[in-house]
């Protein structure tokens, strides 16, 4: 039986080496990009109320009624620095937080919902290493949206495992990704770079890899698991 997955934020970095990365014959993916990005990409944008739900429905059109796993990646990387105007930094937090965790609650939800009625399936959260060692001082929303998510995996995980329901987050450091080349630039690069043992940034396949393996492979004990893919830059 074809393997229906839904994957937000494909239209490059991390979604576009997951697109790669789950294309075999047996697999059919509906990714997600916020502008027309192929036939097989919905656009939406995650910072409009109700653009969640619209993109899992037509999703589920799509596929013929039936979406086996969603893998949650769309996410924004914005500084929001300390001394921004009030409401300028109240509007960078919330932004984030619509986008890096509200959306991907309300998509998890659905997918818990349609997983409930259809005997199980499995739920992927991209966060980052931030959920845990916190982030820049520019980027206190995005630290707390991405340890949101890895907290909403884990009671995923323990509430719905006996409905065959699994949940996995998985938490990489710096990615070789648009946003990560911006961050390591603004940032010192080569002192950032210092602090991770394994002497370089994470690729894009490799988180890839990872998803694949939890979205096809991994075995139902692992539901609730944290995986890190950051060069040992930081360790649990």
């Amino acid at each position: 039986m074809t393997l229906n997955i839904l994957a937000t934020g494909t239209s490059r970095g991390i979604g576009r080496a997951i697109v790669d990365a789950v294309g075999p014959d047996d697999v059919r993916l509906i990714g997600h990009s916020t502008r027309p990005d192929g036939p097989d990409a919905i656009p939406a944008d995650l910072d409009e109320p109700g653009a969640a739900g619209a993109l899992w429905q037509e999703a589920l059109d799509r596929l013929g009624g039936r979406i086996d796993v969603l893998i949650n990646n769309a996410g924004v990387f914005e500084a929001a620095p300390l001394d921004l105007p009030d409401a300028d930094w109240l509007v960078a937090w919330e932004r984030t937080m619509r986008i890096d965790l509200t959306a991907s609650a309300e998509l998890c939800r659905l997918a818990v919902l349609h997983f409930q009625k259809r005997g199980g399936g499995r739920i992927i959260n991209v966060a980052s290493r931030a959920a845990y060692r916190g982030d820049s001082p520019a980027h206190w929303h995005y630290a707390a949206a991405k340890a949101g998510m890895v907290a909403m995996t884990k009671t995923i995980a323990r509430g719905y495992a006996a409905e065959g329901i699994l949940a996995f987050a998985i938490c990489p450091g710096f990615t070789m990704t648009g946003m990560a080349e911006e961050y390591l630039a603004s940032r010192g690069g080569n002192a950032l770079l210092a602090d991770i043992p394994l002497g370089r940034v994470a690729q894009a396949e490799e988180v890839a890899t990872t998803v694949r393996f939890l979205a096809l492979e991994a075995p139902p004990s692992m539901t609730g698991a944290v995986i890190d893919v950051n060069g040992a830059s930081y360790v649990r």
